[in-house]
């Protein structure tokens, strides 16, 4: 049996982080959706460009246009046979109640949905330190993981940055929106039984630990 899991949390939690692990370990298949937006993008596909216009316009892409793309992900046979771990998607009540729908007419449900969860004070800091490479896409931080060479990724080499949107107060703002418009769907996955709170202010190791120990117990059950 495969295992469909959603990774939920504010800006900054290590969704991906976790995503990689997963993948790492139990080789689910990662779905982020700002990667798939990317490639939507990149191919200049129909939902590509139609996404480009609100993007390009500062607006959030519709419900609608955001649906679909993960929709045409999730049919695919890489996914169906081996499950999945999504990172940034649903986003709303609305995008929850559209997988259950796309994952019920596949026949499949979620095996869980993981609310990691931190302090706003905990966001603001790892996001208000932290630096990308430009090429592999390695975080660093400026108090918590330093490059060996300042400016320099440790792994290709590339150049490090500071994404626009980890200034502090875009930040804040980031968090006003999660907490207003994501959040409610805690209380959606809580009342569906599905949600398993996970404290992320630890570290990446010891964050997954309490992932697969719940996991491990559920498809126990299953089983």
């Amino acid at each position: 049996m495969s295992t469909r899991l959603v990774l939920f949390g504010p800006p900054g939690v290590g969704k991906g982080t976790q995503a990689a692990l997963l993948q790492q370990r139990l080789r689910l298949n990662p779905i982020s959706s700002g990667d798939i937006f990317r490639k939507e993008i990149e191919a200049e596909t129909d939902l590509g460009r139609m996404a480009t216009r609100y993007i390009e316009r500062g607006e959030l892409v519709p419900n609608g246009v955001t649906i679909e793309m993960m929709a045409k992900r999730l049919r695919q046979d890489d996914v169906r046979q081996h499950g999945f771990v999504l990172d940034g998607f649903p986003r709303t009540v609305k995008q929850a109640e559209a997988l259950d729908e796309i994952l019920l007419k596949m026949d499949f449900g979620l095996t869980k949905v993981i609310s990691i969860e931190v302090p706003d004070e905990v966001v603001l800091h790892r996001l208000a330190g932290r630096m990308g490479c430009t090429k592999c896409g390695e975080i660093y931080h400026r108090e918590d993981k330093l490059p060996k060479r300042e400016g320099l990724c440790d792994k290709c080499n590339g150049p490090l940055f500071v994404r626009a949107d980890d200034q502090p107060d875009t930040i804040m703002e980031r968090l006003r929106v999660f907490h207003e418009t994501t959040e409610p769907v805690i209380d959606y996955y809580l009342k569906s039984g599905l949600l398993q709170r996970v404290n992320g202010t630890m570290g990446p190791e010891e964050t997954y630990a309490q992932i697969v120990s719940d996991l491990i117990h559920v498809m126990s059950e299953v089983s």
